[in-house]
C-alpha cells in the first residue's frame, strides 16, 4: 500500500531532519582576513593569542574580543617551517609547536618557548628550543603504511609536553601515537606513552590539535567535527579513564583548540570557503548532554 504524506507533514520531517544536523557551534567572531591559515590557539590572562602553519609570518597575533588584531609579535630567531599548534604552561609562557612533518621527513622538529614578560612587545627573540625525535622512526621517510610521525597537536602540562601525532599512512586506521618530552632546552629523545584509535576516515578523524584544562582534569583532541574528551584519568595515563567522543555536527578544516575556562572551549578553522575562518566558542557540559 502506497502511503501519501500530507506536505504539513512533509514539512515537518524536513525540519525535524535539518535540526538533528544543526551545528553545535556558536561563532565568537570571525578571524581578520590575513589569518586564513589559523593552526595553533592559546587562551592566556583573558586574552586569546593564535598562529599560523607553514610559510607564514613569523609571528603570534593577540586578538581583541571583536577578532580584530590587538598585537602582532614578530620572533626574529626562529622560522616558522611547519607551526602547528600553540600551547602555554601554569607561568603563561607560550611555546610554539614547529613540528608539522606531512612528509614524514624532518629532522630539525623543536618546540620554542616565549616568556610572558615578553608578549607585549612587537619584535621578540625566542629565548629557549627544545628539540626531539621520534626513536621509533628509521627512515626519513618510512614507508607510506607507516607516515606516523607528523603531528598537529600538544599541550604542556606540569613540566612536560605530550603530542600526538597526526596519521597520514595509506590505510589509514585512526591511529595517534602519544608521546611525552621533559619541557626544558636541550634535544630529547621523545617517550611513547601508548596509542590511541578515533576511526578509519582519514578526512575526519585525523587530529589537528590538543589542549588539557587549567585543573587538569579534562584533556581533549579535536579533528574536524569531533572533539575527543578525556576525563577521570590519573596521572598522564589518558586513555586509561573516561573517553567520550563529542561531535560537533559541523564540517569545517577545524585546526586549533583551548580551554577558555574549565568547562568553555574555543575552536579555529582554516579559511577554506566563505563561511569559514572563525572562532568558535562552545560548552563541553552542553555538548556532553546532547551526545
Amino acid at each position: 500500500m502506497k502511503l501519501i504524506f500530507p506536505s504539513s507533514l512533509l514539512l515537518l520531517f524536513l525540519v525535524l531532519s535539518c535540526s538533528e544536523k544543526k551545528t553545535e557551534l556558536t561563532v565568537s567572531y570571525k578571524l581578520p582576513e590575513k589569518l586564513d591559515e589559523v593552526s595553533g590557539i592559546a587562551y592566556i590572562n583573558n586574552k586569546t593569542f593564535v598562529i599560523e602553519d607553514s610559510k607564514n609570518k613569523n609571528s603570534i597575533y593577540i586578538l581583541k574580543k571583536n577578532g580584530k588584531i590587538d598585537t602582532e609579535i614578530n620572533i626574529e630567531n626562529i622560522e616558522n617551517e611547519d607551526w602547528e599548534d600553540l600551547t602555554s604552561d601554569a607561568l603563561g609562557n607560550v611555546y610554539i609547536g614547529n613540528f608539522g612533518n606531512n612528509k614524514n621527513n624532518r629532522k630539525d622538529l623543536s618546540i620554542d618557548k616565549i616568556s610572558i614578560d615578553q608578549l607585549d612587545e612587537d619584535s621578540i627573540s625566542a629565548n629557549e628550543k627544545i628539540t626531539f625525535y621520534y626513536p621509533e622512526q628509521t627512515l626519513f621517510p618510512p614507508s607510506k603504511k607507516e607516515l606516523l610521525y607528523d603531528c598537529e597537536a600538544f599541550f604542556e602540562w606540569n613540566g612536560s609536553f605530550y603530542l600526538f601525532t597526526k596519521n597520514r599512512s595509506k590505510g589509514f586506521d585512526g591511529t595517534t601515537l602519544i608521546y611525552k618530552i621533559p619541557n626544558k632546552a636541550g634535544h630529547h629523545k621523545a617517550q611513547l606513552l601508548t596509542t590511541f584509535k578515533t576511526c578509519d576516515d582519514s578526512k575526519t578523524c585525523a587530529i589537528t590539535s590538543a589542549a588539557i584544562s587549567n585543573d587538569g582534569s579534562k584533556m581533549v583532541l579535536l579533528t574536524h567535527t569531533t572533539i575527543w574528551l578525556f576525563e577521570d584519568f590519573t596521572d598522564d595515563y589518558f586513555t586509561k579513564g573516561k573517553i567520550s567522543a563529542l561531535e560537533l555536527h559541523h564540517q569545517s578544516q577545524k585546526e586549533a583548540i583551548c580551554f577558555k575556562d574549565d568547562d568553555t572551549i574555543l575552536i579555529a578553522d582554516e579559511k577554506k570557503t566563505k563561511d569559514d575562518g572563525n572562532i568558535y566558542v562552545v560548552s563541553l557540559k552542553d555538548l556532553k548532554t546532547k551526545s
